[in-house]
């Protein structure tokens, strides 16, 4: 694996000229914030930022970050493989994540745990699994600060337990960032019972990792199609009108969100979306809802193809698109697909 101490940040697919830059003595976490805004037309790879680090290097095999990257505990294996038709599931150890990474020059992994997050139990029981799943994340971390990041789960279902949590994974933990499902039983991120877990990220400026999830209305209404298919890329999108919808973008300016899957099936209906935005909510969007849509972060996990990359791009700069695997359901090796589902 390259010298950690010599960060770099190269375009994964690039579209136009790379300006040098340096970020030196830079937090992850500040980087992460800012990852965005390094390359210009591209979706996004950067080393991590631990040392001084000048330089552009022009081997793309080389100083990925890695935002949508799962870890399985086995403490949440055993939950997950106790859903009724779960579906089939990958094998998963840190081991592995480290040698896809190396294999497929990516260097630092932003850990999140898969689908489902902390939504398998209620009240404490909830508060439980989100912080033994932050603890193991952050030990990972702490055993492999060179390869690993963390964006900490939260029992969003539970306000109050996720304002204590979210203390703990940041100033405790010191993770990175904070990750969510995009609907939690019939409630989608903007849902005004959130708003108080949001004015705090806000308040600290995190950044928030959004992964899709199948709500309760929509999780089987066809059948032998799981919901990986197609569910979630809608639900991505329900998501992200509910937070135009409800004012969540434009009153917390300090987030920074990062949508999963290219944003779901946003970069077809963006226009519709702001041609339809009801009239009598436009104080939820002074600037406009393609101004808010513009403004946030979308991973390429199950969209680099040229379909949904290009449509994508059609709607935000590429400096707002970000390089993600969705190991280990998928490889960071171009062209690579698990049998398994998301």
């Amino acid at each position: 694996m390259a010298d950690p101490n010599k960060r770099r940040f190269v375009p994964h697919i690039p579209s136009g000229p790379i300006s040098k830059r340096s970020l030196a003595g830079i937090s992850r976490r500040t980087v992460l914030k800012r990852v965005a805004a390094i390359g210009a037309g591209a979706a996004l790879s950067i080393r991590p930022i631990f040392a001084g680090m000048p330089g552009v290097d022009s081997n793309p095999k080389h100083g990925r970050i890695d935002v949508h990257h799962h870890m399985l505990p086995p403490f949440y294996m055993d939950l997950r493989r106790a859903v009724p038709n779960v579906g089939a599931m990958p094998t998963w150890s840190p081991s592995k994540s480290l040698d896809d990474m190396e294999k497929n020059g990516v260097t630092t992994a932003m850990l999140s745990l898969a689908v489902s997050g902390v939504t398998f139990d209620a009240g404490e029981a909830g508060r439980g699994l989100a912080r033994k799943s932050n603890d193991y994340g952050a030990q990972l971390v702490k055993d492999h600060s060179a390869s690993f990041g963390l964006l900490a789960a939260l029992p969003l279902p539970d306000p109050q337990g996720s304002l204590a949590e979210l203390e703990y994974a940041l100033d405790t933990l010191h993770a990175d960032g904070i990750a969510l499902l995009s609907s939690y039983g019939d409630k989608w991120l903007g849902d005004a019972v959130y708003a108080p877990v949001f004015e705090e990220l806000n308040r600290r400026k995190a950044v928030v990792f959004v992964h899709p999830s199948a709500p309760n209305c929509c999780a089987n209404l066809q059948a032998h199609v799981p919901a990986s298919t197609m569910e979630f890329l809608f639900d991505t999108t329900r998501t992200i009108e509910s937070l135009l919808m409800n004012g969540t973008f434009s009153r917390f300016q300090n987030l920074q969100f990062i949508f999963s899957h290219g944003g779901g099936a946003m970069p077809m209906l963006a226009n519709r979306m702001a041609r339809l935005f009801p009239k009598d909510l436009a104080a939820q969007a002074p600037n406009g809802v393609l101004y808010e849509l513009k403004r946030q972060y979308y991973d390429t996990a199950s969209a680099s193809n040229p379909a949904s990359l290009s449509a994508l791009m059609s709607v935000v700069p590429g400096s707002q698109i970000l390089f993600g695997s969705d190991f280990p359901f998928l490889s960071a090796a171009p062209g690579f697909a698990s049998t398994a589902r998301e």
